[in-house]
């Protein structure tokens, strides 16, 4: 049974009409709220009149709460994650005998009708025939939450039969229904905080203690945003506190920064959090870092194409991950998408013909047919020892997740001139100073020029939210800021976002790699181990072809793609 076999007088004495739907659009516009939003308060109607109604004016099938209950969702198909993010959920029907009937039975459930750009990417995810169909956001809400305490609770019996070598990480259970039960305020702020940030996709929350008690900030897309607030100094020391309780920190320590780690189990998986305890003069500071082991692979798969450099880079990227041995290095500061560069590669040069051997710290994604080994420095496994072990173990090629001391440069740059293809980062602000970096760790430079084939440097930029873009005119003081004039910048598309309720107000929605890569041909080589000035090195780079990440940026700023007050923030003028 669906809605369509339920008499409900209030769609029928209140129909929509396309009248009503026109307004609606014109509302939304000016507001930058959904049109769905809009329609529904312009209607006066109760959620399940709205849905019959608005379905009858769209001609789909309307389902209810319990139309979806009786339905099984394919997360297999469409993730739990693309889920509750999109708020979109494939059904199946009651089971029939025939495969084909099956498969005709696909119910493919959203709740706004009107975002096409979501409808697409629904059917680029599912790429089965479905019938599309609509339900009240709420009721999808609730479906997606039941389907999760279902989910936690198997994911509990496999834990359970899989953590016998593993240490004892405590795990948070969050869920709407968890933070609702709890009787304690602090850590019911504590647990909603969390379960916002991860459903907004932030990569890092911070808790700032204040004079009058706690500030609120999620990274999202690269920044900060403040999000909300704890009032009460006592208050706040007990946030602060439950954090510390969760990641096993000494309550009582107030004077040292701490660090640690905890697992929260929400939106149907295991999230872990990295912790940061940093004590200031008004009190203490909290730090979470988000690694969200299966959010990539569930919503885009791990490649390359993922950070969405332009193609000629992402085709040098390519040919220089299939050398045969080597070493290629990426730099970036944290959050630039280094770790996902090299899963990237890793994922398309892993054929099955070679052994794949990794050290991290921590392992972010787990991937499949490559030895991922974890850094555990309380047991005295550190990167430089887990690498001289790797060389023991037969590798045909080495990611190591960073290079922080001389004693692991060393061993990478012989790994490199033995035969293997070692992918590792290193922290340093573009290319060129990564030459610096490997000298001052004590690294012989014709040691280095000898093992390195190329030195990726990347950062990830806000692009313009495709919702509320328009034109935009730059004042004379921005582009005489940014490096340009009225005459070079005469052939720029400049654009901006207005700010909606889909990129939050932000005018910015999802980002995208830049980088500039910097090839060792023999010519790089002489003048690197000669200790050429930076400018030499630099003029060789740029005839060769070399593109700086400014260039690169400033190119999708003159394709309207981003902004020139975004390039700005991410990169330097030279």
């Amino acid at each position: 049974m669906n809605m369509h076999d339920l008499p409900i007088a209030d769609a029928e004495a209140h129909p929509l009409t396309p009248v009503l739907l026109a307004e609606a659009r014109t509302l939304a516009a000016q507001t930058g709220r959904p049109v769905i939003e809009v329609l529904e308060e312009l209607s006066s109607l109760v959620p399940d009149a709205f849905v019959l109604a608005l379905a009858r004016l769209m001609h789909y099938p309307a389902l209810n709460a319990l139309d979806l209950n009786a339905m099984q969702p394919l997360f297999d198909r469409l993730s739990f994650n693309e889920s509750v993010a999109l708020q979109a959920v494939l059904m199946q029907a009651p089971q029939e005998s025939d495969r084909e009937e099956q498969i005709q039975q696909l119910r493919l459930v959203i709740a706004d009708p009107f975002d096409h750009g979501l409808q697409l990417r629904l059917q680029n995810s599912v790429r089965l025939p479905v019938q599309w169909c609509l339900a009240h956001r709420n009721d999808i809400a609730t479906c997606l939450q039941f389907h999760e305490s279902q989910m936690r609770a198997l994911d509990h019996v496999h834990t359970e039969d899989g953590m016998d070598n593993e240490d004892q990480v405590p795990v948070e259970q969050l869920s709407l229904k968890s933070i609702s039960e709890d009787s304690s305020p602090v850590v019911r702020f504590v647990r909603s905080t969390l379960y916002d940030a991860l459903k907004a996709g932030a990569s890092d929350i911070h808790l700032e203690s204040t004079v009058h008690g706690l500030r609120v900030k999620y990274r999202i897309d690269g920044v900060l945003n403040e999000v909300g607030g704890l009032n009460g100094v006592m208050q706040a020391e007990q946030a602060i506190s439950r954090i510390k309780v969760m990641s096993e920190l000494d309550i009582a320590e107030r004077r040292i920064p701490q660090d640690g780690r905890c697992k929260v189990h929400a939106l149907g998986r295991e999230i872990d959090l990295r912790v940061s305890i940093m004590p200031s003069v008004i009190g203490e500071d909290a730090v979470l870092r988000v690694l969200d082991r299966k959010a990539l692979s569930e919503a885009q798969g791990i490649s390359l194409e993922v950070l969405g450099f332009a193609p000629a880079m992402l085709s040098q990227i390519r040919m220089q991950a299939e050398a045969p041995y080597g070493m290629f290095l990426v730099t970036g500061p944290t959050g630039s998408g280094k770790t996902t560069t090299l899963y990237g590669m890793i994922s398309e040069i892993n054929k099955g013909e070679d052994k794949i051997v990794t050290i991290e710290d921590p392992v972010e994604y787990q991937l499949p047919g490559v030895l991922q080994i974890p850094v555990n420095e309380k047991k005295g496994l550190t990167f430089a020892r887990g690498l001289r072990s790797i060389l023991r173990h037969d590798p045909d090629k080495i990611m190591v997740g960073e290079i922080r001391d001389g004693e692991t440069a060393q061993i990478a740059v012989q790994s490199a001139l033995t035969g293997h293809l070692v992918l590792t980062t290193v922290h340093a602000n573009n290319v060129f100073d990564v030459i610096g970096r490997f000298t001052n760790m004590g690294v012989d430079a014709y040691s280095f020029v000898s093992a390195v084939n190329v030195i990726l440097a990347q950062r990830l930029i806000r692009v313009i939210c495709p919702y509320c873009k328009v034109d935009d005119s730059p004042d004379q003081d921005l582009l005489l800021k940014s490096g340009l004039d009225e005459k070079a910048s005469a052939h720029y598309q400049f654009k901006k976002g207005q700010g909606c309720g889909q990129c939050h107000g932000s005018g910015y929605k999802g980002r995208k790699g830049i980088a500039e890569l910097l090839l060792f041909d023999d010519a790089m080589r002489e003048l690197i181990v000669a200790k050429a000035p930076i400018s030499q090195i630099k003029a060789l780079a740029a005839k060769a072809g070399t593109r700086t990440m400014r260039e690169a940026g400033m190119a999708l700023v003159q394709a309207g793609e981003t902004t020139l007050q975004e390039i700005n923030r991410v990169t330097a003028l030279s």
